[in-house]
């Protein structure tokens, strides 16, 4: 059985004048184009009826506050708050940062690969739209035709002629249900949709880039303390070849000073390979070969700058992907209306005519004149319940794009939630590595003392090198990492971005 969707009195009258069209024998030129004028009539006045369910934007899970507060000095911006806009990356006043990042939108061959995804889509719904309008074709044409008879005398008689014919033919298939018009709806938030995913691959790209911009410098503090630390260790190796030489230390103590040192080196020719890789993947994110692009080594030393982190309901509004699933979710729900209505009849109407004659002198003569006009009524009566799946497996499609928009927010509020965590507990935890960090070094000094005064032997230095180096390489790490978390937190709140970026109907036809 077909949904219960009301036929409007309009439509009641249109199939009514088509059967008093198709019923009426004889029906001369005057009485068909005064059919067909009233049938225009009616199919305009009928362009309002739509069947199928109107679209109301999913409800999404919603939260008051977040559960975790904003890192301590930082203060919750309020839903208009415009400090984070546009060009985010420059709150981190990082020039070499900012070149790299400008590059992303120009030059990245996935950001591209979604622009003119993005393009196609406009073009679609200029397709999708061309559906509204007639289909005319024209098509002239020359031919010899040859024709036989019999004279009043019995002989053969024929002859040949040229005939000369321009004709013309336009159809028009109606949207009475509103079945078009839901396509042009559907292309329309497809369009939009694909805008949305263009936004959040270029905050994706440009989110990549600046992780991977952090941890490259983290791993040049990494390779500065290494560095330094060899030629530390390569100061006490001399002091204790020097008191092996005077007796006072072992060839044991020389052996794991060297041992010390040797290692150490290995770790800092290491850090060569992550550095590098992070060089690399940054070039390919600028849309540059690696083998043009060269970052000189810099040292972290700034922790991350305060977000404005806006309050939980701001946060469908400025995440694109978000956009993107909504977006979607109405495209899904047009196409149930497209699958209901073909339960209903299709009118469509078709007119054809042209000159026709032998003589090219006489192709726009009254005699020469041909046309002809049609309607007709199309409905399918019987397909084995194919139509009533159809309109199921619309509207469990439309079900699907509900729970993933609805996912996709819950996922958002966990990013989101994920990174404050981070930058809170990160900076706790820096504190107390500061701390360890302060310790560590006083406990070297005095072991440093101690075995030049001959109480303690070399493990011990070595155990208070370890441990402070262990140290130092924390403290370096947790800034590069509280930078990238930064990071991502920008990107989980959007990165400044506003859903009311994404085009309007009648901007996506701007352009094209």
């Amino acid at each position: 059985m077909p949904p219960t969707f009301p036929i409007p009195d309009v439509a009641r009258t249109l199939v009514r004048a088509l059967s008093r069209l198709f019923s009426t024998p004889g029906a001369g030129t005057a009485r068909m184009s005064a059919c067909v004028t009233s049938l225009a009539g009616l199919l305009l006045l009928s362009t309002g009826c739509m069947v199928g369910p109107n679209y109301k934007r999913p409800a999404a899970p919603r939260t008051p506050a977040y559960k975790e507060p904003a890192p301590e000095g930082w203060k919750e911006a309020q839903p208009n708050d415009g400090a984070l806009k546009g060009k985010w990356w420059e709150i981190y006043n990082d020039p070499q940062l900012n070149a790299l990042e400008e590059q992303v939108s120009i030059s990245n061959q996935n950001v591209l690969a979604a622009e003119a995804n993005f393009r196609a889509a406009r073009y679609a719904v200029e397709i999708a739209r061309a559906g509204l309008l007639p289909t005319v074709s024209i098509g002239p044409s020359v031919g010899i035709s040859r024709s036989l008879g019999v004279s009043s005398t019995g002989q053969v008689t024929g002859g040949t002629a040229s005939v000369y014919d321009l004709s013309g033919s336009a159809s028009w298939t109606a949207d009475i249900w509103g079945s078009i018009r839901r396509g042009v709806r559907a292309a329309q938030e497809t369009a939009q949709a694909d805008f949305a995913l263009l936004e959040n691959a270029r905050l994706s790209y440009q989110s990549e880039l600046a992780e991977d911009y952090f941890q490259l410098h983290g791993a040049d503090g990494d390779i500065d303390l290494l560095d330094r630390t060899v030629k530390s260790y390569e100061d006490y190796l001399k002091l204790t070849q020097d008191r092996y030489k005077s007796g006072v230390a072992s060839g044991g103590d020389v052996a794991l000073a060297q041992t010390q040192v040797d290692t150490t080196r290995a770790q800092l020719i290491d850090l060569g390979v992550a550095r590098t890789q992070f060089e690399h993947a940054i070039a390919i994110l600028a849309g540059k070969p690696p083998a043009v692009v060269t970052i000189p080594a810099a040292l972290l030393k700034t922790p991350p700058p305060p977000v404005p982190v806006g309050v939980p309901s701001a946060l469908l509004e400025r995440r694109p992907d978000i956009a993107a699933a909504e977006r979607t979710a109405a495209s899904a729900n047009e196409q149930i209306g497209i699958a209901v209505a073909a339960y209903y009849p299709t009118l469509t109407l078709s007119a054809s005519g042209g000159f026709e004659a032998t003589d090219i002198a006489k192709w726009f003569s009254l005699p020469s004149r041909f046309w002809s006009l049609g309607a007709g009524l199309s409905e399918v009566v019987f397909e084995g319940g194919k139509r009533r799946a159809q309109v199921k497996m619309t509207e469990a499609q439309y079900d699907a794009t509900v729970a993933n928009y609805r996912q996709t927010v819950l996922t958002a509020f966990q990013q989101v939630e994920d990174n404050l965590a981070a930058l809170r507990i990160l900076g706790q935890e820096t504190a107390a590595a500061d701390l360890a960090t302060k310790a560590a070094k006083d406990s070297l000094d005095i072991a440093t003392y101690q075995y030049k005064a001959g109480t303690v032997n070399y493990l011990t230095v070595i155990t208070a090198q370890a441990t402070y180096l262990a140290n130092e390489q924390t403290v370096v790490n947790l800034l590069a990492r509280r930078l990238t978390a930064s990071v991502l937190l920008i990107q989980a709140l959007g990165g400044g971005w506003d859903s009311s970026e994404v085009p309007s109907a009648n901007e996506l036809r701007r352009g094209l």
